[in-house]
């Protein structure tokens, strides 16, 4: 009784055991565990970083191109301009081109946005492909994993005079088996993770054709 206080009785002991197999568990692996925990923290990072800076990116612009229409059509563009300022959105950034080439040839309007909005896609597109990247080496990595993990076992057993120990076989297969189920892990998640992001900046780009078709409009009405 007073051991199990002490160490705070059989539910400790279990958990001990469970975090130390785990550990195990990971160590296992071998040394293609490091590049796949460094994709981890690569990929965890780079999801956190994006979905921070397309929700930035992602605001209604409703209520700011309203706002832009009225000062243009009162010929306020200076108004304009700091509107756009006051706004670090693609959107307003690419309103506020627009607007300081206002009295320019349409063409060369729309030319500017175009440019402005190439470069606003590229920064919401980056480190996109790393994160695709990872999520197709990773599961290779860990196959990588399972072929040295299978070769080191055939090598063992071919070593071995006599019968062949279960145990000798095990550890092989086990460090395969490890490696693989790491490797899809990490693939898996950055997979999901990069859809996901790709279907967040495909909504942002779209708001961003939208605004400044709507403001070429907004220049080719009768005033």
């Amino acid at each position: 009784m007073i051991a199990q206080i002490v160490t705070g009785g059989p539910e400790a002991a279990t958990t001990a055991e469970q975090s130390i197999s785990m550990w195990s568990l990971i160590m296992a692996g071998g040394p293609l565990m490091i590049p796949l925990a460094i994709c981890s923290v690569i990929a965890i990072y780079i999801f956190v970083e994006r979905v921070l800076t397309v929700n930035k990116a992602n605001v209604s612009s409703d209520a700011f191109m309203g706002r832009i229409k009225e000062l243009v059509l009162k010929g306020d563009i200076n108004g304009a301009k700091m509107l756009c300022a006051q706004h670090d959105t693609p959107v307003a950034r690419m309103i506020e081109k627009g607007v300081t080439r206002i009295g320019s040839p349409l063409k060369t309007i729309e030319a500017s946005i175009e440019n402005v909005g190439k470069i606003e896609v590229f920064r919401l597109e980056k480190n996109l492909s790393v994160l695709a990247t990872i999520a197709g080496a990773a599961p290779m990595i860990g196959f990588l994993g399972t072929v040295i993990g299978m070769v080191s076992a055939f090598i063992a057993i071919a070593q071995e005079e006599g019968s062949v120990s279960p145990k000798l076989l095990a550890d092989g297969i086990y460090t395969a088996m490890v490696t693989t189920v790491a490797g899809l892990v990490v693939g898996i998640i950055a997979y999901l993770g990069y859809n996901y992001l790709v279907t967040r900046v495909s909504k942002v780009i779209h708001k961003m054709e939208y605004s400044s078709i709507e403001f070429i409009d907004l220049l080719q009405e009768p005033r």
